[in-house]
């Protein structure tokens, strides 16, 4: 172990020092983590996906999914090395389902390796009752959460994520710069990250 910090940056070891201790239910730590890499995450895909309300979203999934998996983290290599595939594997799944889901036509479905013709099965619109009980557990147990947010940040994460209003129509609503809508909902994000790693450091 002592030999694969030695081939690591000044840098890097700093980051390896901050993960054990994220590790330990250090919170700074992730927040350390965070502020390092954020901005240059966020230009990757928005590189990627071309458009900033998505790249916003997918850093911020990238984060949680790093921070999720932190104990699997391997000092063979950077710890940003490791956070960016993270980054770029989860932006390269958005991207094939955003795809799929503009390209594939209902109506004249489509051909496998075969040359098969296959069709797309449409479920009832409703969900079965399995399903709905899941989906409504899984909503009941982020309201809880999103109810730990200050009010203006609760408002925000209400109309993003449950009435999935865009940016614009968040601005519109409240009246708000779309610039402050942006960054209050970043930090509405940070803040259910900081509630669920509290979350999770308890289970």
């Amino acid at each position: 172990m002592e030999e694969l910090n030695q081939n690591l940056s000044d840098r890097a070891r700093k980051d390896l020092e901050r993960v054990h201790r994220a590790l330990e239910g250090d919170q700074r730590a992730y927040t350390q983590l965070m502020s390092e890499y954020r901005e240059n995450v966020y230009f990757m895909m928005l590189k990627m996906v071309r458009n900033q309300d998505d790249a916003e979203d997918l850093t911020i999934e990238a984060f949680g999914k790093a921070f999720k998996r932190l104990a699997q983290y391997k000092p063979d290599y950077a710890f940003s090395t490791w956070l960016f595939k993270i980054a770029s594997n989860n932006c390269i799944d958005f991207l094939r389902k955003k795809k799929k889901a503009n390209t594939v036509s209902i109506d004249e479905g489509v051909s496998n390796d075969d040359g098969d013709d296959l069709f797309l099965e449409i479920r009832a619109g409703s969900l079965d009752p399995e399903e709905t009980l899941m989906k409504g557990q899984r909503i009941d147990e982020m309201r809880k959460i999103v109810d730990q947010l200050k009010p203006k940040y609760r408002l925000l994460v209400e109309l993003r994520y449950f009435k999935e209003y865009s940016y614009e129509e968040i601005a519109g609503e409240l009246d708000l710069p779309l610039g402050t809508v942006k960054a209050q909902l970043f930090r509405a994000r940070e803040l259910l990250f900081e509630i669920l790693k509290h979350k999770v450091s308890r289970i």
